[in-house]
């Protein structure tokens, strides 16, 4: 458990967990050009050697590079860091190929990423192109999206209901942590 009691794991689930997320990460607005990895100026947070020094902890700078908007990736990657957890700016594909700072987990429980897309593309590895959230609880995934324009909570339902969410590909659990 990290030491912080301000940022464990949420026991509230859902929208309450939702509601007491920071300000920064609550008023985010979707860009789809702010992915993991966009060269500056679109992501200021972008380095060189490829990391993301935006850092972790809830000091309102902590969040800066999400002044611009983000996906959903770069998203759901700044929750996970609010609470401690770090994940490289890999893009979806690279999220679940990836079994180094990822592994997969099935149920999914709170703080696992969730990825969705619409189905296998011939050429396109797993993955390629798909929606990443955050699980907050059973039926409940915290996201940013175009349609809705600024961070959500929707059940798995919801996601279903779209042709390009229709397929949950699966969830990935971080194994690293701030500050280890």
């Amino acid at each position: 458990m990290l030491r912080d009691p301000g940022r464990q794991i949420p026991a509230s689930r859902g929208t309450v967990a939702f509601r007491r997320l920071p300000e920064a990460l609550r008023k985010v607005t979707y860009s789809g050009a702010r992915h993991p990895g966009a060269p500056t100026p679109e992501c200021p947070s972008h380095t060189s050697d490829g990391a993301d020094d935006a850092g972790g902890g809830s000091a309102p700078d902590a969040f800066a590079d999400l002044a611009g908007g983000a996906n959903c990736q770069r998203y759901a990657y700044a929750v996970l860091r609010h609470f401690g957890l770090l994940i490289p700016p890999l893009r979806s594909a690279e999220l679940w190929a990836d079994d180094r700072a990822t592994r997969r987990a099935d149920p999914p429980q709170p703080l696992d990423l969730v990825l969705f897309d619409s189905g296998p593309a011939e050429g396109r590895p797993p993955g390629y192109g798909a929606h990443v959230g955050v699980h907050l609880g059973p039926d409940q995934v915290l996201h940013l999206c175009r349609e809705a324009g600024r961070p959500a909570v929707w059940r798995y339902a919801d996601f279903a209901a779209r042709p390009r969410y229709r397929r949950f590909l699966g969830a990935k659990r971080a194994v690293g942590a701030a500050g280890r």
